[in-house]
C-alpha cells in the first residue's frame, strides 16, 4: 500500500526523533524492525500518559514496527545485528558518536557487509565538532536554536515548548533524508551512504532567518508574545464564553476584512495601515478594536462571523476539541486503530495523503521482544540457540 513497501528498516534509535522517523517510514510501507535493549527496552515506553500500565504514546510512535530485544553491546548481539543489517536497506541509530564503532558496528563495518545500506545517525550536535560528545536532547536544541529566545511575553522569560518540538521536527526531517538517500541509491548503482543529522539544524531552520538578519543588519529578534512583527492584528483573543481564538492578517485584504467586520473600517484609510510592518507598529490600537469585539461574543459566533467575512481565524483547541472537530474527523486526521491492550485507540493518521500509494496503520506498537523469534528465526537461529541467548539477556 505504501511507496516504501519492500524497504526494510532497523530502528535501533530511542525516545523520539529516530523512532518518529521510523514511524513515518513504516506508515508508508517500510518493514520496520524495532531493536530495543532486551531488559530496559526503549525509554519511549515510559514517556507520556498510560492506561492500566499501557503506554499510550508508544502505541503510536512504534506502530507498524516488529519488535525484537537485542543487546548490541554484547558480542553475540552485535553479530546478530550485523546479520540483520546485511539484509536491511536502512539502519537508524541515535547513540553518542563513537558508540556503534566501539561495538564493532560502525559505518565501515556495516557497509562491508552491505554496501547499499543507508545509515541514519541522529545526535544532539552531529558526529563531529566541539559539541559532538555532549549529551543531546530536544530541550537543548530548543534553547540553542533561537526558539526559546523568541517565545513568550516580551517582559517574560524565554519559553520552552511543552512537547518534543525539536525531536519531532528532526524526526520528520530524518524521514525525508532517508527517502532522498534511497532515491540516490537507485540512481548511483546501489551505493548506500551515511546521513549525519543533528537535532539543532532542523529547528534552527524552522525558527527562521534570524542569523541572516543579524549578519546583514546587526539586529537580534526579541520576544513579543502572540503578536507578530510582520502584521497586525495578529494575536490570541478571549471570547465571551471564555474560549480563545487566533487570527492572522498576513494578507492586506484579510486585514481590511477584519476591520470592516469589527466595525472600524475608518482605520483602513490610515497611511500606516497599508503594510503589515506598519500595522504591527500599531498593534495596541488594533488589538483593542478587535479584542473588544471578540470579547462580546461567543466562540461559535466569532468563528462564524469571521468565516462568513472571509477573514482568517481558528479556535485555539485542546486535545478534546481536536477529537470533537468535524473537519478533523471527516478528513480522517485522527483514526481509530484496534489494539490488543487498549481496544480501539485514536491516533494521528499518516501525515500526508498519497493517491496511488497511501500507506496506512497496519498495527499499533507492540510488546518488547514480541517478534524476536520470528525475525531471528529467519536468520537461521534455532530454538535452542534463541533460548540460550535469552537466558543470557542478549535477546528478549
Amino acid at each position: 500500500m505504501g511507496p516504501l513497501t519492500g524497504v526494510r528498516v532497523l530502528d535501533a534509535s530511542t525516545i523520539l526523533a529516530g523512532p518518529l522517523a521510523c514511524q513515518v517510514l513504516g506508515d508508508f510501507g517500510a518493514d520496520v524492525i524495532k531493536v530495543e535493549h532486551p531488559v530496559a527496552g526503549d525509554g519511549m515506553r515510559g514517556h507520556g500518559p498510560s492506561k492500566d500500565g499501557v503506554p499510550i504514546w508508544w502505541k503510536e510512535v512504534s506502530r507498524n514496527k516488529r519488535t525484537i530485544g537485542l543487546s548490541l553491546k554484547d558480542p553475540d548481539g552485535a553479530d546478530i545485528f550485523r546479520a540483520l543489517a546485511a539484509q536491511a536497506d536502512v539502519v537508524v541509530e541515535n547513540f553518542r558518536p563513537g558508540t556503534l564503532e566501539r561495538w564493532g558496528l560502525g559505518p565501515d563495518v556495516l557497509h562491508e557487509f552491505n554496501p547499499g545500506l543507508v545509515l541514519l545517525r541522529i545526535t544532539g550536535f552531529g558526529q563531529v565538532g566541539p559539541y559532538a560528545s555532549r549529551a543531546g536532547f530536544g530541550t537543548l536544541a530548543e534553547a540553542m536554536s533561537g526558539f526559546a529566545h523568541l517565545t513568550g511575553p516580551a517582559d517574560g522569560p524565554p519559553t520552552l515548548p511543552a512537547f518534543g518540538l525539536a525531536d519531532s521536527i528532526a524526526g520528520i526531517a530524518a524521514s525525508s533524508a532517508v527517502s532522498m538517500a534511497l532515491f540516490a541509491r537507485e540512481r548511483n548503482g546501489g551505493q548506500g551512504q551515511v546521513i549525519d543529522l543533528n537535532l539543532l539544524d532542523p529547528i534552527m531552520t524552522a525558527v527562521g532567518p534570524g542569523p541572516s538578519v543579524y549578519q546583514q543588519t546587526g539586529e537580534v529578534g526579541m520576544r513579543h508574545g502572540n503578536r507578530s512583527t510582520n502584521n497586525a492584528p495578529r494575536n490570541a483573543y478571549r471570547t465571551e464564553d471564555d474560549h480563545w481564538v487566533a487570527i492572522s492578517t498576513s494578507a492586506q485584504a484579510i486585514a481590511e476584512r477584519v476591520m470592516h467586520l469589527v466595525g472600524h473600517p475608518e482605520v483602513i484609510a490610515e497611511p500606516w495601515f497599508a503594510t503589515g510592518h506598519s500595522r504591527a507598529a500599531h498593534a495596541d490600537e488594533l488589538d483593542e478594536m478587535v479584542g473588544s469585539w471578540i470579547a462580546a461574543r461567543s466562540r461559535e459566533e466569532v468563528v462564524a462571523a469571521f468565516t462568513e467575512a472571509g477573514a482568517a481565524i481558528a479556535p485555539i483547541y485542546s486535545a478534546r476539541d481536536l477529537v470533537e472537530d468535524p473537519h478533523v474527523r471527516e478528513t480522517q486526521m485522527l483514526v481509530e486503530v484496534e489494539d490488543d491492550d487498549l481496544g480501539p485507540v485514536l491516533q494521528h493518521n499518516v501525515m500526508w495523503r498519497m493517491s496511488g500509494t497511501p500507506g496506512g496503520i497496519r498495527f499499533p506498537g507492540r510488546a518488547l521482544g514480541q517478534d524476536t523469534d520470528e525475525v531471528l528465526g529467519a536468520l537461521g537461529l534455532q530454538e535452542e540457540e534463541l533460548a540460550h541467548l535469552r537466558d543470557r539477556h542478549v535477546i528478549a
